[in-house]
């Protein structure tokens, strides 16, 4: 039983990080000229939640290193996508808001994604795809609690 458990999870994490390589790479190719998935990850994110974040609530929600996000984040301020100002609270931190640039650049990426993201989905089948986004939000869930 347990090598047929073992057998069971090595496919299960095999399949993942395959798909997951194979999906960044034709998410790469579809965003538009300069922009990487964490810079389009970081603008959905800030558009999604719609309010200011910090740099290290960013860096926890992507579960980054604050170094790795900082840099990030910098090419954002620089490519004019996001705002960095100070915290007026702690003069120690700073606060990150999305541009309208930003904005823009985000909406950008989205429309040249969602061609790919639903020919994947019409080539799986929707009721395939309803029915692994519960497994596949377990399994996150569950990751996310051992970090």
């Amino acid at each position: 039983m347990e090598a047929e458990t073992n057998a069971l999870a090595v496919s299960l994490f095999s399949e993942i990080l395959t798909a997951d390589q194979l999906m960044r790479n034709r998410l790469s190719q579809a965003l538009p000229k300069g922009m990487e998935i964490s810079h389009f990850s970081v603008l959905n994110h800030l558009e999604f939640v719609g309010e200011e974040r910090s740099p290290a609530q960013l860096a926890a929600t992507f579960h980054v290193t604050r170094g790795a996000m900082t840099n990030t984040l910098a090419k954002l301020e620089w490519a004019g996508h996001v705002h960095i100002r100070p915290d007026w609270d702690d003069a120690r931190r700073k606060m990150v808001t999305i541009s309208p640039a930003g904005r823009q650049a985000r909406d950008r990426a989205i429309a040249a994604l969602t061609p790919m993201i639903n020919q994947i989905v019409v080539e799986l089948g929707p009721d395939k795809v309803r029915a692994i986004l519960p497994v596949l939000r377990s399994l996150r869930t569950r990751l996310e609690a051992r970090d």
